[in-house]
């Protein structure tokens, strides 16, 4: 008996020595390749967060002063906990930090502030691993593929990384190349976020996440399919090609896989980089104009929408043919595709809250699925105080004291707002998300709820709700009707945005006869 134990024991070292020196030796593996330390990782930190939130807000007043300091750091400490979990484990809950991290008005600004650095603390791949990738999906090697290719990728996401290249034909390339453990692991991922969801759930009722977890599943395959990335890229550039202001690189098939996806190297600066807007005399207000034209197009009248547009995937340059500013768009991993009943009630809404029509802004977001919550419903929408929507957002621009108050309201009516996200169609959940990021760039340049946005807007509505009309009539009197009607507002917007311009120069003159009396030229 003895001898078999010893025999067993015997064996038993042999195996964890080969095991360990095994994954001593082998580069491709670490801690993350093993569900239980990944598991166990995101179990412990739920648990400590959710006993933080139990334990350090029990004996405090609700709404008091010391409640509200302490819940802030409450907030703070849990989503330094999140970020750091993010960082261990990444891919897929990187992706997922990310996306909560973009959502500046709906989440406290605790959250969102300690999670922005995820954009720019994605893990790298190593070069062995990237050979690896493009090994096994396009079958040769680097070398005999790339006349170059640079070893320090251009940037790091959290599903791939991107280096430039040169072909041997001398075309400058991007390569963009996938994580290669996070296709294996994203579906696991997804689940233990669902367990986990589910548990916090159980211990705070009133807030429901259940629509992170939802987006995650239904959104995390196409992105890892860089295919779909590149049919997206062509869709968008061929749809928006009456822009001369937009650029979206080219795709390369012949070297393109579903984890290895080639196209056409484009410079260019951040579209929140004020600095080298400036270096490089590209008017910053025509920027924000330009992307303005290009998402309400998008989003009102053709109902795809890119919905990741964080400063890292939107580019702006001078044109190296004609020297006018252009914007470059990245990343086509993740659209949104409008259903069109979806498509024209928000163009409906939109309209009501550009002119102040709050009977129809009330109908319009219950149709959208707010039911008594509108007031917050729209609120979140425009970032906009309750008051200032009574009153008309063209109107009044938004104030510092303003734009603090939406952000401290994010924090107090958490609960409201997770609940009014699991009631809202799910295609409303990634338009947020993209008008956070698209406020956040305003927000950078300076060019916040100027009025020209919601004149275009507003001009994008009325093409989308006639282009609707004239599809559903046969009668060609009532088809001249829609397009009489529709140029007669096209040309109210053009007359109120000429007043505005009017308005605008007369004041500047006042403002420079001023400052000519109050400050005479030395004589």
């Amino acid at each position: 008996m003895a001898r078999r134990a010893l025999k067993l024991a015997s064996w038993t070292s042999m195996a964890l020595a080969a095991s360990g020196f095994y994954l001593y030796s082998n580069k491709y593996l670490d801690l993350n390749d093993f569900g239980a330390v990944r598991v166990g990782r995101a179990v412990a930190t739920t648990a400590v967060i959710s006993y933080d939130y139990l334990t350090s807000l029990r004996s405090v007043p609700y709404g008091s002063e010391e409640y509200l300091q302490l819940r802030s750091k409450v907030h703070l400490r849990s989503a330094r906990r999140l970020c750091e979990l993010c960082c261990a484990n990444r891919g897929t809950f990187i992706k997922v930090g990310q996306h909560l991290g973009a959502l500046d008005y709906l989440l406290p600004e605790e959250y969102t502030r300690t999670l922005k650095v995820l954009h720019s603390q994605a893990p790298q791949s190593s070069m062995q691993e990237v050979r690896q990738v493009i090994r096994e999906d396009l079958g040769k090697e680097i070398h005999d593929l790339f006349m170059s290719f640079d070893d320090t990728p251009l940037g790091a996401a959290s599903l791939a990384q991107v280096h430039k290249a040169v072909l041997h034909d001398g075309r400058t390339v991007a390569v963009k190349v996938q994580h290669p453990k996070v296709q294996a692991q994203s579906s696991k991922d997804i689940l233990l976020m669902e367990v986990l969801v589910l548990a916090v759930k159980q211990l705070f009722p009133e807030f429901e996440f259940m629509w992170l977890v939802d987006e995650a599943k239904k959104n995390l395959p196409l992105e890892l399919d860089f295919l779909n990335e590149g049919r997206n890229a062509e869709k968008v550039a061929q749809m928006l090609k009456h822009f001369d202001f937009l650029k979206v690189p080219q795709i390369y098939w012949e070297l393109s896989t579903k984890r290895v996806l080639l196209m056409e190297f484009v410079d260019g600066g951040q579209v929140n980089d004020r600095d080298y807007m400036e270096r490089n005399k590209i008017d910053v207000n025509e920027i924000s104009r330009h992307l303005g034209k290009m998402y309400s197009e998008m989003i009102f009248v053709n109902g795809f929408v890119h919905c990741d547009p964080h400063p890292g995937n939107v580019l702006v340059r001078k044109c190296p043919g004609t020297g006018k500013a252009e914007i470059v768009l990245l990343d086509h991993g993740l659209y949104q595709v409008l259903t069109e009943e979806f498509r024209l009630d928000y163009c409906h809404l939109w309209q009501s809250l550009i002119w102040t029509d709050m009977k129809s802004v009330k109908k319009y977001s219950q149709r959208l699925g707010a039911g008594d919550l509108y007031p917050l419903f729209t609120c979140m929408l425009t970032a906009r105080s309750w008051d200032s929507v009574n009153r008309g957002i063209g109107q009044t621009p938004v104030t510092a004291t303003e734009d603090s108050e939406i952000r401290n309201n994010a924090a107090n009516y958490l609960p409201q707002i997770s609940h009014l996200l699991n009631l809202v169609p799910r295609q409303m959940l990634l338009i947020f998300k993209t008008n956070d990021l698209l406020r956040g760039i305003e927000v950078a340049l300076g060019t916040r709820a100027s009025a020209s946005s919601f004149l275009n807007m507003s001009r994008c509505c009325i093409k989308a709700l006639a282009a609707h009309k004239k599809k559903n009539t046969r009668s060609f009197f009532r088809r001249t009707q829609i397009s009489f009607s529709e140029a007669f507002n096209l040309w109210q917007i053009n007359l109120h945005e000429l007043v505005l311009r009017v308005k605008g120069l007369r004041l500047a003159s006042w403002v420079l006869a001023l400052l000519c009396w109050l400050l005479p030229a030395p004589h």
